[in-house]
């Protein structure tokens, strides 16, 4: 799976927050395999809006959505439990 260029924003809050590790980490195995189990990906509600996401760790998750049949832009990283 090709994961496009993440965007400065997203990148910047990831460092902010002190998980960029964890961030590469997942992504990578994200690249792998996407439906590995640790990354628990799940498309969101409401599914006709295609929008997926995958879990970096127990707090925050990487909001995706599919650019091509190998190809994911990630949009957003937040806070699962805001």
């Amino acid at each position: 799976m090709n994961i496009l260029q993440i965007h400065q924003g997203i990148l910047e809050y990831v460092r902010k927050r002190g998980f960029e590790a964890k961030f590469r980490k997942q992504c990578l195995i994200f690249a792998q395999n996407p439906f590995h189990p640790g990354l628990d990906t799940k498309l969101l509600e409401p599914s006709k809006m295609r929008i997926w996401s995958f879990r970096i760790d127990r707090k925050y998750r990487a909001i995706f959505i599919f650019r091509g049949k190998d190809t994911i832009e990630i949009i957003d990283v937040n806070n699962h439990y805001q």
